[in-house]
């Protein structure tokens, strides 16, 4: 008998096969709407700055994630970047990914149209980050928003960027490669010379610019401590004038003199330091004049008035809240402390920016050794916590510039260590929903801006 041996058609056999396949398919991949880990998104940052989920590929291209990546490695910083798609869940992820990657550093995650970050306050103080973040919210498009951040956070943020970026994966070497590489290390040497050479040079430039600028709010500090001395009406040699006369008056012509030698002499911002100080215990020698011949008790030695130091030394504290920032106390010449308690606006000191005029705090980089000469003995934290200047110099990279000495702003930056779960999860609370029940930035951290 034989056997009845039964085929299926050629069709019927492909619908089998592809209903089979795809059965494969589906049983070995996750489910489409499965996030991705977190712990597989901080094994991916430990071999490289950026990260982009598969599921939000359409923010960031390959191309673009690369170039960001390497900008960030050529600039030696703990810069961590991820790009993930609008659902991830929220709640304590920045804190998570520290966690998980355990690399102290700054993290920045931009997730569906919004964006947010945190750090490690040793590579970069959380009001500095603050700021940061707030300047680049609204911009449209991750590959705008995240260059904007990244050429931003690059050059205030300290640290060094972690091993595992460097490292490489190629066994044994080959005598070719040998030959290459030297020659690579040759021509590279070559044009890293040539690369620190254009830096210090594009360096120099930058503060001869920010020195040219300075130097206009500076002669005009010094113009206006001259015609305090001409409008002074004090002769040595009058009636009723004692030694203690003289000696006060002696003191507010040889800091005038110096201030104009030194800002004659000044080379880059931080010489302009010198220059307020000097202007400074002038006017205190002033105010101890005026005292003297209308026979009242001498001052005690103050600080300026914050907001403008040729309204000379202060006579009281006064509590101030500067625009989206908290209320500090800070030191205030007697009108402006008239005006406060009116509940009228200071007079402030306002220089010329790119933006127009502003106060002096907002003004930029250049302002901070200015401000250092008026208000020194670590006053400046406090007076200017919040402010652009503030958070500038807090930034490590600050006192390369610009000096240091100005109190507890920078020092003792670092990152790109590896720390494991030995963190303050401070520095890394109060976005992404920590506390806020999944808002994304929740607890109002940057003044509504999620």
């Amino acid at each position: 008998m034989k056997a009845v041996v039964r085929t299926r058609s050629l069709p019927g056999l492909l619908v089998t096969l592809l209903l089979a396949a795809l059965a494969v398919l589906s049983a070995g991949s996750p489910p489409a709407s499965a996030a991705t880990s977190v712990s597989t998104i901080a094994e991916a940052l430990r071999k490289s700055p950026v990260y982009v989920d598969p599921a939000a590929s359409a923010q960031l291209s390959s191309a673009e994630a690369h170039a960001l990546a390497e900008q960030i490695k050529n600039a030696d910083k703990p810069l961590f970047i991820a790009v993930l798609p609008a659902g991830y869940p929220t709640a304590n992820l920045l804190r998570n990914l520290r966690t998980a990657t355990g690399i102290t550093g700054l993290y920045a995650i931009r997730l569906g149209d919004r964006f947010d970050a945190r750090a490690d306050s040793s590579v970069l103080p959380r009001t500095a980050v603050q700021n940061l973040v707030t300047g680049v919210q609204g911009e449209k498009g991750a590959k705008a928003q995240l260059t904007d951040f990244t050429n931003s956070a690059l050059t205030n943020m300290g640290g060094s960027a972690p091993s595992g970026w460097g490292s490489s994966s190629s066994g044994g070497v080959s005598s070719t490669a040998l030959i290459t590489a030297g020659a690579v290390l040759v021509a590279g040497s070559a044009g890293a010379y040539v690369l620190v050479r254009r830096g210090r040079r594009r360096r120099a430039e930058e503060q001869r610019a920010a020195l040219e600028r300075l130097s206009v709010v500076v002669d005009e500090d010094i113009t206006a401590f001259g015609e305090e001395l001409d409008r002074l009406d004090f002769h040595p040699a009058e009636a009723g004038a004692d030694d203690a006369m003289r000696a006060d008056y002696e003191r507010a012509l040889d800091a005038y003199e110096q201030a104009k030698s030194l800002m004659g002499a000044a080379a880059k911002p931080e010489d302009v330091r010198a220059v307020t100080q000097a202007l400074e215990d002038g006017r205190f020698s002033l105010a101890q004049l005026a005292a003297r011949r209308e026979d009242r008790p001498l001052p005690e030695r103050r600080p300026p008035c914050f907001f403008d130091p040729r309204h000379g030394p202060s006579v009281a504290d006064a509590t101030w809240t500067p625009p989206a920032g908290a209320p500090r106390e800070v030191p205030v010449c007697a009108a402006d402390a008239t005006r406060l308690a009116d509940g009228r606006d200071p007079v402030v000191r306002e220089v010329d920016t790119d933006q127009g005029r502003r106060p002096y705090w907002d003004a930029g980089p250049a302002y901070g050794p200015w401000a250092g000469g008026y208000f020194g003995g670590g006053l400046l934290p406090g007076l200017l916590v919040g402010t652009l200047l503030g958070s500038m110099m807090a930034a490590p990279s600050y006192a390369a510039d610009y000096g240091s000495g100005y109190g507890d702003f920078g020092g003792g930056y670092d990152g790109g260590d590896m720390s494991g779960a030995d963190f303050d999860p401070g520095d890394f609370g109060g976005g992404f929903g920590d506390g806020g029940g999944g808002d994304f930035g929740g607890g109002g951290d940057f003044g509504g801006g999620f």
